[in-house]
Parts: C-alpha cells; sequence; structure tokens
C-alpha cells in the first residue's frame, strides 16, 4: 500500500528553483564572515538603514506574505538592504515551512498508524534532559510506526551516541536495534547506561525473589527502603549521564572495534497484545513495601517486561493460593522472557558512503536505518546506504551541523582536500546539474535557530563582538606577519572557546593572540582597551547584521533539505519519501526529518 500523503519529484524541483533563484540575490548576507565585520566594515558595504530599525523589525516578526520582486524593493540602486520589512516578508515566503512541500507529522501518523492509542510506559524524563527526551520521544514513533508499515523488527541507529534513541525504541516499542557511533567514548557511555539499567532489573528480582518462593520477608520495612534507596540511586546516575552528553552526536574516526552487546529487559512488540491479555489474569498487586521500588523501576520498562496490573476487584472470586500461583507464574514466564533479550547492542565503527552492513551485523535483516542529528556528511551517507543496501526497508534521518557538510562546487581549496567520499552537498542530480554552492558561512548560518532568537534567546552577541574587534587588533599590529598570513591564506580564524575562560576583553585578547601563535609583548592594555572602547558604539551593527543572517537560516536550510528529498525521490527503488517537521524548533532547532520507504 502506497501512502497518500507524497510530495511529487515535480514539486520539490520547483521549490529547489525558486530557492536557488532567490538565494542568488540573497546569499551574499548569509556568507558574509562575523569575524571580518569591522576590518570590512560590513555594515556600510550592505545595509542602507540604523542597526536599530533591523533590530525592531526582525524582532518583531511581522508575518505575511508578498509578491514583491525577490531584489527590487528590498535593494536600493546601491545593492544595499533599505526596506527591512520586505526583507522580513521575502525570506519568510521562501523558508521550509512556506514552501508547501513538507508533510505533516500527525496527517502521516494517522495514515500509517491509525487510530493507535499512544500508550507511554516509558518517562524518558528520568534519564534525559527536556530537549533529548523530546527529540527521542516523537522520533521513536515515527520510527516503531513506519518499522509497523514496513513489517520490520530491526533498527540501525547511525552516529548513536550515547544511545538514549536505540534503548528507547527497544524497551518501548520492543524492536531489535543496532547503534552504531563512531566514537569509543559514546559507546563506552552507552555500555555504562545499559550496565545501570541491568541494575534496576536485579534490584527488582532480588526483591521480589521472596514472594516467587511463596513466603514473605523477614524484614519488609528494611527491605522496602534498601530498595527505594538503590533504584532512586541508579535512576541519579542514569541522569547524570544526559549532562556529560555530547549535542549534536558526532563521528570521531575512530578505528573499529566491536563492543560487548547488553542485555536488555523487552521482548518482540508481536507478544505485547498477548502479554496484556495474561496480565489480566494476574489479581491483586505485589505487598505494598515493594511498590515504591517497583514504580521507579517501571518508569524504565515497557508494559511487556513486567505488568503490574491493580485488579483487587477479583481479589474475592480467588482464594490466596490460586492468586499466588498465577503472580508466580506470570513473574517467572517475564524473568525468562527478559533474561533472553537483548536491550541494543552498541557498536563502534567510522561509518562512510561505502560501509558493509553486513561486515559488521552478523544476523542483519530487513531494517530500517536511523539517525539523530547526524552530524555533516553523515546526514548524507545515511541516505545513500539506504538507496545501496538490499536489507534497509526505510529510512528517517535527522541532520544537522550544516557547516560540516563538503560541499562539491565550493570554491575553497580546503574543502576539496578534506572530503575523502560522495560529496555532502548537493546530493540530488537536478541540484548538481546547476552546480550549485552555498559557501561555508552561509551553510553555517542554516544552523542559527531562528524561532529561538525571535522569542527573546539572542545570539552571543558579546563573544561575536570580541572576535570581531580582535581580528582588527590582528590586522593592524599583525598584518605583515607570516602567522596573520597563514591565517588568512588557510582560513585557520578559529580561537576556540577563549571567551567562557576570559574576565574581560584585555584577557580574552591576550590568551587569544598566544593561542594564535603571535607575540602579545609589544600590545599594552590600554591599547587592546582603546580598541574595545572605539567599536563598543557599533555593537549594534553586528548585532543586527547577524539578524539578518538568522532571518535567512530557514531558506538555506530548506535548499539542503529539499536536495535530500530529491535524491531519494530521483531513486528507482523509493516508493516514498516525505519531508517532516518532528519537533518543536524551540526544543530543537533542527527539527526535521527526510523519510523515505522502498518499493
Amino acid at each position: 500500500m502506497l501512502l497518500a500523503s507524497d510530495v511529487g519529484l515535480d514539486l520539490v524541483k520547483s521549490k529547489i528553483k525558486c530557492l536557488t533563484e532567490f538565494l542568488d540575490i540573497y546569499l551574499r548576507i548569509a556568507n558574509v564572515h562575523t569575524v571580518d565585520f569591522y576590518t570590512k566594515d560590513v555594515w556600510n558595504e550592505f545595509v542602507a538603514v540604523p542597526p536599530e530599525t533591523v533590530i525592531s523589525r526582525l524582532r518583531c516578526q511581522q508575518g505575511g506574505s508578498t509578491t514583491e520582486g525577490i531584489g527590487v524593493s528590498v535593494w536600493d540602486q546601491s545593492q544595499k538592504l533599505r526596506d527591512v520589512a520586505a526583507y522580513m516578508r521575502v525570506t519568510q515566503d521562501h523558508s521550509l515551512p512556506n514552501l508547501g512541500v513538507c508533510t505533516l507529522l500527525d496527517d502521516l501518523l494517522q495514515e500509517v498508524w491509525g487510530d493507535k492509542q499512544k500508550d507511554m510506559f516509558l518517562k524518558t524524563s528520568t534519564f534525559m534532559n527536556t530537549k533529548k527526551s523530546h527529540e527521542v520521544e516523537v522520533m521513536s514513533e515515527v520510527i516503531a510506526c513506519f518499522a509497523k508499515y514496513c513489517n520490520i523488527k530491526q533498527v540501525i541507529d547511525i552516529g548513536s551516541g550515547k544511545g538514549y534513541l536505540s534503548s528507547y525504541l527497544s524497551m518501548q516499542y520492543g524492536l531489535n536495534v543496532y547503534g552504531i557511533d563512531s566514537s569509543s567514548t559514546n559507546t563506552s557511555g552507552a555500555n555504562e547506561r545499559n550496565r545501570k539499567l541491568k541494575r534496576y532489573w536485579k534490584v527488582y528480582q532480588r526483591q521480589t525473589k521472596p514472594l516467587n518462593q511463596g513466603s514473605a520477608p523477614e524484614h519488609p520495612q528494611e527491605m522496602q527502603m534498601h530498595s527505594v534507596e538503590s533504584f532512586k540511586e541508579i535512576g541519579e546516575q542514569i541522569g547524570h549521564d544526559q549532562e556529560q552528553e555530547s549535542t549534536p552526536e558526532t563521528q570521531s574516526g575512530h578505528e573499529p572495534v566491536q563492543t560487548p552487546i547488553s542485555a536488555t529487559f523487552t521482548e518482540s512488540e508481536t507478544n505485547e497484545k498477548n502479554d496484556i491479555d495474561a496480565s489480566a489474569q494476574i489479581v491483586g498487586p505485589i505487598e505494598d513495601e515493594f511498590n515504591d521500588a517497583n514504580n521507579l523501576f517501571l518508569e524504565l520498562l515497557s508494559t511487556d517486561a513486567v505488568e503490574m496490573s491493580s485488579l483487587s476487584r477479583q481479589k474475592k472470586d480467588l482464594d490466596e493460593k490460586e492468586k499466588e500461583k498465577r503472580k508466580t507464574a506470570n513473574l517467572e514466564a517475564k524473568a525468562k522472557r527478559i533474561k533472553e533479550a537483548n536491550l541494543y547492542s552498541p557498536l563502534t565503527l567510522h561509518v562512510t558512503a561505502t560501509t558493509e552492513l553486513r561486515d559488521i551485523i552478523s544476523d542483519i535483516k530487513d531494517s530500517m536505518m536511523v539517525g539523530l542529528h547526524t552530524c555533516g556528511d553523515l546526514a548524507s551517507n545515511t541516505l545513500r546506504i539506504f538507496i545501496t543496501k538490499p536489507e534497509l526497508k526505510a529510512v528517517c534521518s535527522v541532520g544537522c551541523c550544516y557547516h560540516l557538510l563538503s560541499e562539491e562546487f565550493e570554491l575553497s581549496d580546503d574543502s576539496k582536500e578534506c572530503c575523502q567520499g560522495p560529496w555532502g552537498f548537493p546530493m540530488s542530480q537536478f541540484l548538481r546539474g546547476s552546480v550549485w554552492r552555498c559557501g561555508r558561512n552561509a551553510r553555517m548560518s542554516a544552523c542559527l535557530p531562528l524561532e529561538r532568537v525571535t522569542t527573546g534567546h539572542g545570539l552571543p552577541s558579546e563573544s561575536l563582538f570580541y572576535r570581531a574587534v580582535l581580528q582588527v587588533i590582528i590586522k593592524e599590529n599583525f598584518g605583515n606577519g607570516k602567522t596573520y598570513n597563514r591565517l588568512q591564506r588557510t582560513n585557520s580564524k578559529h580561537v576556540g572557546k577563549v571567551y567562557s575562560k576570559s574576565s574581560s576583553f584585555v584577557d580574552y585578547t591576550r590568551k587569544s593572540v598566544e593561542k594564535l601563535g603571535m607575540d602579545g609583548s609589544k600590545l599594552s592594555d590600554s591599547l587592546i582597551q582603546g580598541y574595545y572602547d572605539r567599536y563598543m558604539p557599533r555593537m549594534k551593527e553586528l548585532e543586527a547584521f547577524n539578524l539578518l543572517k538568522v532571518a535567512l537560516a530557514p531558506c538555506i536550510e530548506g535548499l539542503i533539505l529539499l536536495d535530500r528529498l530529491c535524491y531519494l525521490k530521483e531513486q528507482d527503488n523509493v516508493a516514498w519519501s516525505a519531508l517532516v517537521q518532528l519537533f518543536d524548533p524551540l526544543k530543537s532547532p533542527r527539527c526535521y526529518a527526510v523519510i523515505g520507504v522502498k518499493k
């Protein structure tokens, strides 16, 4: 059965054409490097109005659409921006939500999933931060939906990090998941997290063992206190993991090492209905002294792991012996299934477009490939692997870090040397045919969070201001030096996270100059402070210009994502594909998934 909610290839191509014509004019704003803002007098080169006008207009986010010419009313005769309101309208018109090519998530789930009720057995907030919890819950439902649609039980999670998505897919939906990440640190973290989850089951087994044997614990109050404390301690440890999490999760290029397969709590989803029916035979709750510990444990288990039905109304219908017999049989049967299952298998491997999955997963079956915030080229390679491997029946990919994409037609020699496989952008034959390029600065602009900025969560203006003024100092005091020439030639202008470690602009400058390998002895504190005082009145120019770049972010991101969607629609073996907004952009700015199903 083909899905009705499909967007045709011709429509996708027409929207790509519309975007490229728009960006041909506006991309020059996005490609300005903030570092060069004052050295190249960017504001006076691009904008004909005061910065206060831009700030007030863009923060208001006035809606509406316009049919004005793309480059007619926005610019003056000298090609400087003069109408900020028109600029806002035309950027909104060309942003992804307004192009009419996205499939609505609710409509898609209704079509594929039907009227199935969403039963949440796991509380992800127990061991994830708010952002990750939102992402994992929503994406897991979509993955489970398409796994069921394609009649598959195996999922391959690319760039799995510490395994939050992988473990949730297994526990909540009973899927067999392989999580692949190139970072051995992430894989070790996933294994450690599995170890802690396993302790929940061991504690639970110890506390319920006397019940299985038909006898009561000698000291139920002491056992209750020990049980609750143990569960809380483990829960706090798992919750602490999310503080150590690195987002987005990236590939680090470690050598392939297969890590041990961890234990799980769940069984196949196909037995879920039978388990629920069987659990209805259980009569009476487990003794009160275990309830607090069990409630904590159940937050981390799916319903097919342990069913704790509170059917106390049937208690009078059965004698104590029969009740105990049924309860014991149920727990023993479920314990056996849990012991035989696996949570998920974390593997360490650097994935490329040519990776052979059968070489690392010996029991690979018909599978779905997924990736949550896969970084740079990994998102593109996820789609390429999906197309070329017959065992992969569906894909759901959410990318991020567009600035790390390798770009085929970028002019920089640096970019051509870094690519060791197929280019990350563009992917589609349609866009490649036009020899289209964005440029690294524009791709970095695509990562800017428009929704967050327009709701009061501004950009880090002071740190950007520091870096731009530092560039003036470097140019005027080291402009003829070998180090400066090398920085300009290689575009290596990064000073790292010096701002967060600095007490003042003077301190920031000294640490940055030292990190760049320059001799800062000729720079006095008063000289450095003088630069700060000179440019401080112009800080609003930098803030306003970055808001102009923020407004373009959804347009550039839209082109990158439509290129990926177009790539899938160009393939003969793909039956259906779509671009779907999964997440709330205020919680997770990279919120779009490219989804595909093979014929």
